[in-house]
């Protein structure tokens, strides 16, 4: 339904820390055109807790008018109130150029699996849009086990979840009893080629903002068949996602996009710049793509 390739899109913004919409379209007509199925915005990498829902909209907006279709749009609309997720996501529902919504597990607080069923049932219910569940306990505290994803996935609009809770024996479960009920996405871009051993369709990318046609062609060759072809280019990324995670996210893959020639700016507060090694690694990484 979104493709294989989803990269979480930065979100560009200007010298004085606003919104840089301009740069926010050139950068997601350039990762279309690079083999990306489609764009992940308002997401982690996409530095949603500091996001207004104004700037939110203005965003998706923009994104949407630039790349007109030619790729995948999904808006990450989840927080860790039940209420405002359904308001956030009822919003977006009225863009009809979005193909479906990225929704976080409620962080801090901390719900029971029931919660969780409770959280997601009552946000299907309100909309039309396709969603994808995000599952990340190493950011949000909370891990969505597998038996709940298999409840979760009786909704018919409940058709994905980006799995990021590193557990290749919970992802492996998942697609047993899930079957083909619900497609799994890698959240982790290390785990890509192993999670799709397990049964993962693709990946939501942080690297695609710089290999996305290498990881493309990865996912591509083990699905015909060439492990080995799949296992080298595998080898080939590891340094480059090494580089991308030597910071939290996504400081170190906004330099990397600058350094591409995107004028992205910094993260906002909390979140710093990278360091002298974090921007060098960059630099010898991408030399030697």
């Amino acid at each position: 339904m979104f493709g294989e390739v989803l990269t979480a899109m930065v979100t560009p913004f200007d010298e004085n820390g606003k919104l840089n919409l301009k740069t926010a379209q050139r950068l997601a007509r350039h990762l279309i055109k690079k083999g990306n199925d489609g764009l992940v915005l308002a997401g982690t990498t996409g530095e949603s807790p500091t996001l207004t829902l104004e700037e939110k909209i203005d965003l998706v907006d923009a994104v949407c008018d630039e790349i007109k279709g030619s790729g995948k749009i999904l808006v990450g609309t989840g927080s860790n109130s039940t209420k405002e997720t359904i308001e956030t996501t009822k919003i977006f529902e009225q863009n009809t150029n979005i193909d479906g919504v990225m929704v976080v597990t409620p962080y801090y607080n901390k719900p029971t699996q029931q919660g969780i069923v409770d959280h997601y049932f009552k946000i299907s219910a309100v909309t039309s849009l396709p969603i994808m569940i995000y599952n990340v306990p190493k950011r949000t505290g909370t891990n969505i086990e597998a038996q709940t994803v298999k409840q979760l996935a009786t909704m018919e609009n409940i058709v994905a979840i980006k799995e990021a809770s590193g557990d290749l024996n919970q992802i492996s479960n998942i697609h047993r009893i899930c079957k083909n009920s619900i497609n799994i996405y890698s959240g982790e871009d290390h785990l890509t080629l192993p999670m799709l051993a397990v049964g993962s369709k693709g990946v939501v990318s942080v690297a695609g903002h710089v290999v996305s046609q290498y990881i493309k062609e990865m996912i591509t060759e083990f699905s015909v068949g060439n492990t080995q072809n799949a296992q080298k280019i595998n080898s080939k990324l590891l340094p480059v996602y090494e580089a991308l995670f030597m910071e939290s996210n996504p400081i170190p893959v906004k330099k990397a996009v600058e350094l591409l020639g995107f004028e992205v700016g910094n993260c906002r507060p909390p979140l710093t710049t990278p360091t002298k090694s974090t921007i060098e690694s960059l630099k010898n990484i991408l030399k030697e793509l």
